[in-house]
């Protein structure tokens, strides 16, 4: 069966850190480029991160730029996303989704996770 699995959300103080993770089965992701996206309650879904299959470059969006990090482990089939210094507005559902292009929209991904919640709060 064909899927991507997120987890390590949770609840973080302001300041806090935390990793996420995008695992994939019945599929390998070193072929596929992987995106992160969050979306926030009564918001529209907004890409976050990506990571290229073709030569490992990575994409993050201005509001994370400098706090997250993307990374993929070829061997583990997983993709990464290690959040610092993670602030209230980083508050939203994570998912992650595996398509050929990084894109900043939705559209055009194959396979998406189920999403994992992220909360920060003190």
């Amino acid at each position: 069966q064909v899927q991507l699995v997120e987890s390590g959300g949770g609840l973080v103080q302001p300041g806090g850190s935390l990793r996420l993770s995008c695992a994939a089965s019945g599929f390998t992701l070193d072929y596929y480029t992987i995106s992160w996206f969050r979306q926030a309650p009564g918001k529209e879904r907004e890409g976050v991160s990506c990571i290229r299959s073709t030569d490992g470059s990575t994409y993050y969006a201005d509001s994370v730029k400098g706090r997250f990090t993307i990374s993929r482990d070829n061997t583990e089939n997983t993709v990464y996303l290690q959040m610092n210094s993670l602030k209230p507005e980083d508050t939203a559902v994570y998912y992650c989704a595996a398509g050929r292009l990084c894109r900043w929209v939705s559209q055009g991904y194959k396979y998406w996770g189920q999403g994992t919640q992220v909360t920060v709060s003190s």
